[in-house]
């Protein structure tokens, strides 16, 4: 098979979707491996390690994008679309639910599109998304910090707090993957942390694991709606980390909410790709991170692990290499094989096959039925 590893475009994004070590992994399994020129320098991946590796080195975007699998990081972006070719596999965030041009432009070149972020290991669990999640959540309270800052509009708390001036009041919600390594963080930081889940198990578990750790936090459930006004109401900064891969993210903090907040307090949605949290949440790009709403500091930025691209490219490529050799034996099979890797799929032949996808959308799901053949 012939697999394309394009140089990506969004605004800010450094990351690259294979290292040299993994264009060595499928040259040797007997596939050819077309580089956009440059696609790795921004995490220090130069082109002639790729070519020592074995890939195929290219100027233009036309011959990357003409590959059977292309291999990349973030979501397909306008100059991409005239790129897509029929029948080829598109492997990466999909990121398509919160966008109607996108999906548009993937059903009409009938791609088949596999989102990274509902891919499912045999535990039901997002193995793709999971190491991003985590790196996102690592940053969060460093963003938050930032926009608390009177440089971004901020009320000029120190997230840390100094001599007898008590740390930020930080409320997390969510417990997965990003609130946990938030509320982990923010708590060694120094803030004092709240976080509000909807599943009581994960939050118990994160509130003792810190206790233990001598960082204690509070905890306590979404749905106790009064003590979760009111903590949003209280905090310094709210960070957003609930997350329904594949589908649109809930409302929990509606307008009248964010304007209860303190002037000068902020929030960091980093589920914005899925639509955010936050009613007065709207993406912003990592050129310019912020703005006040309702005299709060939003940051809203979709791929905040690009800020430390090179961590986040070597985590990224050890998950997803697997998937991308298995594929590259042909899509088909790889599908049957491995059920959690067909729920991945979004759009497969001009239709919608993932059930989320098709309920954001408002429109049919197709069977996501294989073939007999190799794709």
């Amino acid at each position: 098979m012939r697999i394309g590893v394009p140089r990506e475009t969004k605004d800010g994004e450094r990351r690259v979707g294979m290292t040299p070590a993994g264009v060595a992994a499928l040259v040797g399994d007997g596939h050819t491996v077309v580089v956009a020129a440059g696609a790795g320098g921004a995490v220090g991946h130069a082109d002639a390690e790729y070519r020592a590796a074995g890939a195929e080195v290219v100027e233009r975007v036309e011959p990357v994008w003409a590959c059977d699998l292309v291999v990349k990081v973030k979501e397909i972006q306008v100059d991409e679309y005239a790129c897509l070719q029929p029948g080829s596999i598109v492997f990466g965030f999909a990121q398509i639910n919160r966008d109607p041009a996108l999906l548009a432009a993937v059903l009409k070149a009938r791609v088949t599109v596999i989102g990274y972020e509902t891919v499912r290991d045999a535990k039901g669990t997002v193995p793709l998304l999971a190491p991003m999640s985590r790196i996102a959540g690592r940053l969060a309270p460093l963003a938050g910090a930032d926009a608390l800052t009177t440089a971004r509009g901020g009320s000029g708390v120190l997230i840390t707090g100094v001599d007898d001036v008590p740390g930020a009041q930080v409320v997390v919600v969510g417990a997965g993957h990003v609130g946990a390594e938030a509320a982990r963080i923010a708590a060694r930081m120094g803030a004092r942390v709240t976080v509000f889940s909807r599943g009581a198990s994960r939050r118990d578990a994160l509130a003792h694991a810190l206790a233990r750790e001598g960082y204690p936090i509070r905890a306590a459930a979404i749905t106790q709606a009064d003590a979760f006004a009111d903590g949003v109401r209280a905090a310094d900064l709210v960070i957003g980390a609930v997350l329904e891969p594949g589908t649109l993210s809930p409302t929990l903090l509606p307008r009248e909410l964010v304007a209860a907040m303190r002037a000068g307090s902020a929030i960091v949605d980093v589920g914005i790709d899925q639509g955010g949290i936050a009613a007065t949440s709207r993406m912003t790009k990592l050129s310019a991170p912020t703005y006040v709403e309702c005299g709060v500091v939003h940051y809203a930025v979709p791929n905040m692990p690009s800020l430390v691209a090179r961590t986040a490219t070597l985590a990224l490529t050890a998950a997803t290499l697997p998937y991308v050799r298995r594929l590259a034996a042909g899509l088909d099979r790889a599908l049957r094989d491995d059920p959690g890797l067909a729920a991945g799929v979004m759009v497969r032949d001009g239709l919608i096959v993932h059930a989320g996808l098709a309920a954001d959308a408002a429109r049919p799901k197709a069977s996501a039925q294989v073939q007999d053949g190799e794709g």
